[in-house]
């Protein structure tokens, strides 16, 4: 396989996961006594690797703590934070267009894959996805996409979508299209300013990017 696909990710792109991150977060942190994020910050950290996400919350240089609190977080997440998830309108609408159209959807998303495929399968969209890649501590979704690429999963002229620069950033290391989207936790000029070669306004509009993969 070296085909052409439109590789998505999952955090903001297709669901909403604020919730179920934002009481997860909190439940690790209070643990280890640290003060509660509120739910108007929460958006800022909604992205990047678990463990980058605590590492800027804590700001601890330790690997070991960083792991525990990461440990803590999947404790209740994998449990019941992944269910505190809501799609955003019209993602499925989307999905089955571009799916009737043709195109071959892959995911790339910072969540470990185990969870991520709770979720597509918790929302029935399991199946218009040909693979799931998930990350995991230490794991940046540059290298996700590079690994994809060398085991040719995916070819050199897949799209990488997403909503945070992370995402943009790494379809660039990888010299891939990017396209960023607005209705999940990225701004315009963030997602601009890291090289998106487009950018969505509305999740109605992935429905027509078959000309891009």
């Amino acid at each position: 396989m070296h085909e052409r696909h439109l590789i998505l990710d999952l955090d903001g792109t297709i669901s909403d996961p604020s919730v179920g991150i934002l009481r997860s977060v909190n439940y690790a942190l209070t643990n280890f006594g640290y003060p509660s994020v509120s739910a108007s910050e929460i958006s800022a950290y909604i992205g990047p690797p678990i463990d980058v996400t605590f590492r800027r919350l804590t700001h601890s240089n330790s690997d070991a703590h960083v792991l525990a609190l990461v440990a803590k977080f999947r404790e209740r997440y994998s449990d019941v934070g992944y269910t505190e998830n809501s799609l955003y309108p019209d993602i499925v609408h989307a999905l089955d267009a571009l799916v009737k159209r043709g195109v071959r959807l892959g995911l790339c998303t910072s969540k470990r894959s185990d969870i991520a495929e709770k979720v597509l399968t918790m929302f029935g969209l399991r199946r218009h996805f040909e693979f799931v890649s998930g990350g995991d501590v230490g794991v940046a979704k540059a290298d996700q996409l590079s690994r994809l690429l060398a085991d040719r999963v995916v070819g050199p002229g897949s799209t990488m979508v997403g909503d945070r620069a992370f995402d943009v950033r790494a379809a660039k290391a990888n010299s891939l299209f990017a396209i960023g989207v607005l209705w999940g936790h990225g701004s315009e000029s963030e997602l601009v300013d890291a090289g998106a070669d487009r950018v969505l306004a509305e999740p109605v509009q992935l429905g027509d990017l078959a000309d891009v993969a």
